[in-house]
């Protein structure tokens, strides 16, 4: 089994549990010297928790929030009969407990859409919420490595990451920290610096402690010093979550977030945002209006209890600063890659073509001479590349077919994409004597030869209309003969999907009247 495998299926410890009418969480004030286990039981004790940051993250918050609904629907419901009005309040005061994180209101809202239902519904929901929040972080950790590979094509990586983005700030696997996870599951980690970070200190006590937990190489990193780190080329790829994603693209992270931003630019190193789609809030347009909450001086000016600086100094504290979407690479979910205004130092975002360009290499006299080959296997290697792809050709024939036919061998790669895409059925069109019957036969001529293919009888049925999907798009003689198999019964030809076309072979005349799609061409 591959490591990347046993990343996938460790199963880590959910942040937030309940158990036994009450939230259980580690105290995240305690680390790393101390694991102590919080019991909470009343919403009061949780508004505590969160505004001292003994629970905190943008997705553990979400998480919190909807338990605390639960908690107050248990405590509120008497003789069967549950006073809501007592939980709205109880919600709009864990709703406001930290203002900037946009997921704690949403965690609460999606909770009290169930208390019409009862508590045991809100406790369901919670619940619900804690277990899709790993599988949620998993996917867009996944996707953002994926993504970290493809702008960092190095066999070892030096990653900066900001603040704490593991498992105690999500459901159980982390955002930023799960990408630089996968990473170090496939062996890419050269060094991780993680940095001090106020407030509290939650890189140096917290990132720290589980890249430890988890044995990925690892440096602390003055906050101040992250900078010189970019400039002196200790860095290839900047990566950090998100407590709130306006409408424009702007990031509200912890604070120290805008200069590393601002460095990063400078030195033309990537800038990553990972978060959970739950972290845009289409409500709010941009930055500016992001409300950001400020900490307490005294988290400056003591340490462990005693004044470090003058006695009455007053400090400014802010939790979190506002990134400009124009300074980050992209920001990646679990659904989408989102672009800024960077893209190898201020380049746009590429477009799927540049992408398929960039991945793909020609090879001169294959399979004999005087053939050009477009080889995409590289496109296959870059699960982002291959899912926005499959994306792009489902959005362009979106509404037009009901089945995905797929030709033989790499055609099977981007159908299945496809399907999956579309959440159609796919079938498979292979070469004589690979299915069983009873079957569809034709035999075509191709740019270096004669084959036959074969698809299974009824597989597309008379009233079904086939999108049919190949890598490349040549002579356009095996789309052709592909589109008489799915005619053969009476089933219609919706379209032609291609990752690459060569114009200069005529193969789309020749598929003409039908609608062809390719994503990426070759230049005369």
């Amino acid at each position: 089994m591959s490591a990347v495998s046993l990343a996938e299926e460790r199963r880590v410890e959910p942040t937030l549990m309940w158990r036994d009418g009450a939230i259980v969480t580690l105290d995240q004030t305690a680390l790393p010297h101390q694991e102590v286990t919080l019991r909470i039981t009343t919403v009061d004790d949780l508004i505590d928790a969160i505004t001292r940051l003994a629970i905190r993250g943008a997705p553990a918050l979400g998480i919190a929030g909807a338990f605390g609904v639960a908690l107050s629907a248990y405590q509120h419901c008497h003789d069967g009969r549950l006073l809501t009005e007592r939980v709205q309040h109880d919600a709009t005061r864990l709703a406001h407990a930290r203002p900037t994180a946009v997921n704690l209101a949403w965690g609460v809202q999606r909770a009290l859409s169930r208390l019409p239902e009862g508590a045991d519904a809100v406790l369901s929901e919670a619940i619900a919420m804690a277990e899709e929040d790993e599988r949620i972080n998993r996917t867009a950790a996944r996707h953002a490595a994926d993504l970290i590979r493809q702008l960092c094509p190095h066999p070892r990586l030096r990653i900066l990451t900001h603040c704490h983005t593991g498992r105690l700030a999500t459901g159980g696997w982390g955002t930023a920290l799960g990408a630089i996870r996968h990473l170090a599951a496939d062996g890419q980690i050269e060094m991780v610096l993680a940095t001090e970070t106020r407030p509290l200190l939650q890189g140096a006590r917290l990132t720290v402690w589980e890249l430890r937990e988890a044995g990925i190489p690892h440096r602390l990193l003055v906050d101040s010093a992250a900078a010189t780190a970019l400039a002196t080329g200790m860095v290839d790829c900047v990566v950090v979550g998100a407590d709130r994603i306006a409408a424009n693209g702007d990031v509200a992270n912890k604070i120290g977030t805008y200069s590393l931003a601002l460095a990063a630019a400078r030195h033309q190193v990537p800038f990553l945002v990972v978060a959970p789609e739950s972290t845009f809030d289409a409500q709010t347009p941009n930055g500016a209006a992001i409300t950001i909450e400020e900490r307490p001086a005294t988290e400056v000016t003591t340490l462990a209890g005693l004044d470090v600086t003058c006695t009455d100094t007053s400090a400014f504290n802010p939790a979190f600063d506002i990134t400009p979407t124009e300074l980050i690479t992209a920001v990646v979910t679990e659904e989408r890659i989102r672009y800024g205004g960077r893209h190898r130092g201020d380049a746009p975002a590429p477009t799927v073509a540049e992408r398929l360009a960039r991945l793909s290499t020609v090879v001169p006299d294959f399979p004999r001479p005087g053939i050009r080959f477009r080889d995409l296997a590289g496109v296959y290697t870059c699960a982002d590349t291959l899912r926005d792809a499959a994306y792009a050709l489902t959005e362009a024939f979106r509404g037009e077919f009901s089945h995905v036919v797929a030709v033989e061998a790499r055609g099977f790669i981007l159908g299945t994409a496809v399907a999956l895409a579309a959440n159609r059925p796919l079938v498979l069109v292979r070469k004589a004597g690979k299915l069983p019957g009873p079957l569809r036969s034709v035999t075509y001529q191709l740019e270096y030869g004669q084959d036959t293919l074969q698809m299974q009888d009824h597989t597309v049925p008379p009233e079904g209309r086939a999108l049919i999907v190949d890598d490349v798009l040549a002579t356009g003689g095996t789309l052709s003969a592909v589109a008489e198999l799915v005619t053969q019964n009476g089933a219609s030809v919706a379209g032609f999907g291609v990752l690459w076309e060569l114009p200069d072979l005529n193969g789309a005349q020749r598929l003409h009247p039908h609608r062809v799609v390719a994503l990426g061409r070759e230049r005369s």
